[in-house]
């Protein structure tokens, strides 16, 4: 669950630039789900429960990916990009981007060869 003080922008961001889908919103609740293949994020607006100082995470969310390589050309223009598409000696070829609430994605492949290109 990633909190967020719009809704609507943050649905936006996710069906339109990553090609999510938007599975449930409930604008009464302030709460919505998004989905992609087996990826499922669940959004909510800020709560009496929680204090609300605005989207804080200290990690990012790892999408695998059978092609790294569209999904960059697709979505790098479009976003905030954290870091550019390359391939890592850890045998992962992967970018990060930004959404619009400064949550990092990271979008990976495992390859073969992992040599640095």
């Amino acid at each position: 669950m990633l909190c967020t003080e719009d809704l609507s922008a943050t649905i936006a961001f996710y069906t339109r630039i990553l090609g999510f889908k938007c599975e449930t919103r409930d604008d009464k609740r302030g709460w919505a789900s998004v989905w992609h293949g087996k990826v499922n994020i669940m959004f909510s607006l800020p709560n009496a429960h929680e204090s609300w100082r605005g989207p804080a995470f200290t990690g990012s969310l790892y999408l695998y990916t059978d092609d790294v390589d569209k999904q960059w050309g697709q979505i790098h223009e479009q976003a905030e990009v954290c870091y550019p598409l390359q391939t890592f000696d850890y045998g992962l070829r992967e970018f990060a981007i930004y959404d619009n609430n400064r949550y990092l994605l990271k979008f990976g492949q495992t390859v073969v060869d992992s040599e640095p290109i």
